[in-house]
């Protein structure tokens, strides 16, 4: 009997040993080694992929976000959110709504809408989209049809979070950015031509457009012009 319980006394140390040293290798230098390696050799990534805009961190360049205009009515939680059609909007968020009624960006959401193509409501949601995106970007003397319109402008990413949209959404839109804030349109669209990224590696992916770097830009060059 003393045998059996210096023999589990042993395999009790042994194993209150191997907790200590994984708890240290794995729950403490491993930690440590990977994030100095990260802020080493990653550090924009490492932090975020921040973006900064007169030296204020403005958000992530990899997490869209709304450009939206205050509540009229802060108190009344069903009022739809309205763009702020100064800016250059992004892509439905979760596939909820339409761009005037709810982009929100909320990361607890993230996630697509899970419904099938021939989803009543779901074709609800694009049908809206589209009307809205017609209506906001017209301009004067500017009709635009229901075959201008891209589809990223009226449904939402996989993860309903992407901060890009397509070239052609943002040229559609440069337009009305530039009536909105009394500049040339063709400097509006030189600015969409200079932040649009090809595809990764000449093959993955699409053209995009992050809408976030694209507006900070949008900001400096209204302000310039204010000068």
């Amino acid at each position: 009997m003393n045998t059996s319980i210096r023999n589990t006394g042993r395999l009790l140390t042994a194993a209150l040993r191997t907790l200590l040293v994984l708890t240290v290798v794995c729950g403490v230098l491993y930690p440590l080694a990977v994030t100095g390696a990260a802020q080493t050799l990653f550090p924009h990534q490492a932090n975020g992929s921040e973006l900064k805009a007169n030296g204020k961190v403005v958000g992530s360049s990899l997490i869209g976000q709304t450009y939206q205009l205050p509540k009229k009515d802060p108190d009344d939680p069903d009022e739809a959110a309205r763009p702020d059609l100064r800016w250059f909007q992004p892509r439905p968020s979760n596939g909820l709504g339409t761009n005037s009624v709810n982009t929100q960006y909320a990361l607890i959401l993230s996630g697509a809408t899970n419904r099938s193509a021939d989803n009543a409501e779901l074709v609800q949601w694009i049908e809206d989209a589209k009307k809205a995106v017609i209506q906001d970007n017209a301009t004067e003397g500017r009709r635009i049809s229901p075959s201008e319109v891209p589809a990223d402008a009226v449904t939402s990413s996989g993860s309903g979070l992407d901060p890009h949209i397509s070239p052609a959404y943002a040229r559609l839109q440069a337009q009305r950015v530039a009536e909105r804030n009394g500049l040339p349109a063709d400097e509006v669209e030189a600015l969409v031509a200079d932040h649009t990224q090809g595809r990764v590696l000449g093959f993955i992916g699409e053209p995009r457009v992050n809408v976030l770097r694209l507006n900070a830009e949008l900001k400096e060059l209204v302000s310039r012009q204010a000068r």
